[in-house]
This record gives C-alpha cells, sequence and structure tokens, in this order.
C-alpha cells in the first residue's frame, strides 16, 4: 500500500495556498501549514496543523519541516511594507529552502512569476528570479510554477477592477491598454501545482489561462459582465498611479503600484507557451457576474491586518 504524503503548504489559509490545501485534503493527504495567521482563521479546522513562520530561526524552521514529504511555496509580498521587503522576502524564501534540505524534504513545488528574469527592474520578478536560483541550486527536487495574473473568488485584480466599474462614473486605463494579460484560475494553477508536487523530474512550467486580453478588452469584458455603464478612458501612468494612491486612502489599501504599472505595460504577465490551465475567464466572469466586484478585497487587510 503506497504510504501517505506529507504536505507543507506555506499560507495555507491565504489565497493559492487554500486552493492548493483543498485539493490535497480531497486526495486524502495530510496537509500542514507555516502561517501568519491564527488557528481561528483557518478554513480546514483541525484538518491542517499549523505553525507559524520562523524564518529568524533555522533550528525551529526545520523542525517544522521534519517528516514534510513535499513542501508547496507560495510565499511571498506583493510589495514593500513596513519592514516586510523584497530583500526580505527572498532572504525569508532562501531560509525556507535550506530548512528543508536539513529537514529531509524530498520535492519544493515553488509558485513563482512568469517571465523573473534577475535582470528586471522590477523588485518583484527579480526577487522570485533569486529564488528560483536558490531553489534550482538546492539538494531537493524541484518543479517552478510560474502563474500570471490569478483569478478567482477572492482574486484582488479581477474583483477590485469590477468593484471599481460598479462604483465609479469613470475608469482609467493607464496608457494605451494595449499590453496583454492572461488570466489564470486558481484553482488550475492549484491542480498544476498539486500534479507537479506528485512527479520526480525537475520542471518549470507556466500557469497560464487559454485567453490573452489586452489589458483595455480585459476592463471592457469585466464592465459588459457587469453592466457597468463607466465611462472608460486612458490616462498617463503617473496620473493613473496618483489616482490609484488617492482611492487606496480611501479604501486604507494598496491598490496599484508603480512596479505593477510597468510590469504590466512591460508584457510580463503572458506566456509564449500554450495554455495549461482549461477555466476561460470570459466564462467564468459570465456566472459570477453577480458577485465580481460585489465588495471590494483589501490586500493589506489579507496579509498585514
Amino acid at each position: 500500500m503506497e504510504a501517505v504524503q506529507s504536505n507543507l503548504v506555506t499560507g495555507a489559509f491565504s489565497y493559492t495556498g487554500k486552493y492548493i490545501t483543498r485539493r490535497l485534503l480531497s486526495m486524502g493527504e495530510t496537509v500542514k501549514t507555516l502561517t501568519g495567521r491564527s488557528d481561528a482563521e483557518s478554513p480546514f479546522g483541525s484538518q491542517v496543523n499549523t505553525s507559524p513562520f520562523s524564518f529568524d530561526n533555522l533550528s525551529l524552521l526545520t523542525e517544522s519541516l521534519r517528516g514534510i514529504t513535499t513542501l508547496y511555496n507560495t510565499y511571498w509580498v506583493r510589495y514593500s511594507y513596513g519592514g516586510v521587503t523584497f530583500d526580505r522576502a527572498v532572504e525569508n524564501s532562501i531560509r525556507l529552502i535550506k530548512a528543508a534540505e536539513n529537514a529531509g524534504v524530498r520535492r519544493i513545488v515553488h509558485i513563482s512569476i512568469t517571465n523573473p528574469s534577475e535582470e528586471s527592474p522590477f523588485p518583484y520578478f527579480r526577487g522570485k528570479a533569486l529564488v528560483e536560483k536558490a531553489i534550482i541550486h538546492s539538494k531537493l527536487s524541484y518543479a517552478i510554477v510560474r502563474p500570471t495574473v490569478i483569478f478567482g473568488a477572492e482574486g484582488v485584480l479581477i474583483n477590485n477592477i469590477a468593484w471599481l466599474l460598479r462604483r465609479f462614473p469613470i475608469f482609467a486605463v493607464f496608457g494605451s491598454g494595449e499590453y496583454r494579460i492572461q488570466p489564470v484560475f486558481v484553482e488550475d494553477v492549484a491542480e498544476i501545482a498539486v500534479s507537479m508536487g506528485h512527479k520526480e523530474d525537475n520542471v518549470i512550467t507556466d500557469a497560464v489561462g487559454p485567453e490573452t486580453y489586452t489589458f483595455d478588452e480585459l476592463v471592457h469584458l469585466i464592465a459588459q459582465n457587469i453592466g457597468s455603464r463607466a465611462k472608460i478612458i486612458h490616462i498617463k501612468p503617473r496620473l493613473a498611479l496618483f489616482l490609484g494612491r488617492l482611492i487606496g486612502f480611501i479604501v486604507k489599501d494598496v491598490v496599484i503600484t508603480k512596479d505593477e504599472i510597468e510590469g504590466l505595460m512591460s508584457n510580463l504577465l503572458v506566456s509564449d507557451g500554450p495554455p495549461t490551465g482549461q477555466t476561460r475567464l470570459s466564462e467564468w466572469l459570465e456566472q459570477n457576474a453577480n458577485t465580481v466586484g460585489a465588495t471590494y478585497i483589501s490586500d493589506l487587510k489579507r496579509h498585514y491586518r
């Protein structure tokens, strides 16, 4: 009889990690998590054992990983906030990899981003590339999964675009809006990640959906599905960033960052490879037209409060 695999998912109560955890549990596998949240926030009750992130204590971090077969790593930061920086996120990730080696973990499945590069001018993409490099040079068997923008019930970008389209008479697209985006469904990402977790070979794969849009087309598609009458205009990126910060002040959140605007405009959220996800954003929007954007999703509240 094949032994039940023991898994650890970083951030199992958060977004992508929650869907990976749900899929693993449905397969009868055991799951543990490292998290910055309390047990009271767990959507899985006693099914998932928790330990805190202990990046400052390698011995404790190693013990948290002892007995784990596969590590699913979703840990990262979207932007620098307070004492949390991209440099710190890279350092923490490298400590996690070292702890996994020390604990005898067999395999790591790492959630990265499309088009990472050590030469990237954007700290998000540069940091992801540095973590990938550390994984590739580690003793671990690995799968690196590179998603684009992930959409789903709790997805920030698509939902909050819809929220803005529902509540404001004007929606501002930064620049021409001709830069492309290839959204991937969160459950497809989880399926790809878990599938890779059960393989042996080292692999790097993009996680991308079957539809590609220009950003302008994406905004119009969302507006059409939710019945928004907002006028969609094009403005300079600098002005868009200012408006984003103004709205962020109102909703007490980081709505968009300069790097995110420039990363989108640099076509970094598309893949040259074939689609690996099956779910179409257009069909998902039709099915969820009444709920997408009904409430605002705060990234700060999700991760820092």
